[in-house]
């Protein structure tokens, strides 16, 4: 009731004046209204029937691709994971071969190594006996020597003193200096 005479007094206008603008125009709603009604319905039906369909189907495609692509990614995930692991482990066991073949090959070096130097050490040993008996042998050369050269030294200093001495004496003198 109220909206028909808010609709009377804007027909006619609050003072009396002009009409009402027509979209305002009280006598306009109930076409106004049914129009509204079919938009409204036939957009809801044109969204309900096809378009939101589509999208549903859109959606629901691009879900199940995100889904099949993070199902594939944590496949492939755990492949690198296992082929790491795989390869930690090759690589654990190249170490582990080297390390033998290191060791094997430091043991040959250290036994070569050591037969080398017991061959040189029985070389030097060999060389080190033939010159101590090279030496030993110039040495009681030379001390039978310095008898005959001490007493012909002794003879000779003192015949520049003008004292002459016998090879005997000398001799005699120098045994006595030697002893003590």
């Amino acid at each position: 009731m109220m909206l028909l005479s808010f609709a009377a007094e804007a027909a006619h206008g609050a003072t009396g004046g002009s009409a009402a603008f027509p979209p305002f125009d009280p006598w306009h709603f109930p076409s106004q209204l049914f129009w509204l009604v079919i938009m409204f319905g036939g957009l809801y039906i044109v969204l309900s029937r096809f378009v939101l369909p589509k999208l549903g189907g859109v959606i629901e495609k691009r879900g199940d691709t995100i889904a099949d692509s993070l199902d594939e990614a944590a496949r492939l995930d755990e492949q690198a994971k296992e082929a790491k692991r795989q390869q930690e482990l090759h690589l654990a066991e190249a170490r582990s071969k080297a390390r033998e073949t290191a060791d094997k090959a430091r043991d040959k070096v250290e036994a070569e190594i050591a037969a080398e130097t017991q061959k040189v050490d029985a070389d030097l040993a060999t060389r080190l006996e033939e010159a101590e008996a090279r030496i030993r042998k110039v040495r009681s050369e030379a001390l039978s020597n310095v008898d005959s050269i001490a007493t012909e030294t002794t003879q000779a200093m003192l015949a520049r003193f003008g004292v002459s001495v016998s090879e005997t004496d000398a001799k005699a003198a120098v045994q006595r200096a030697t002893k003590d």
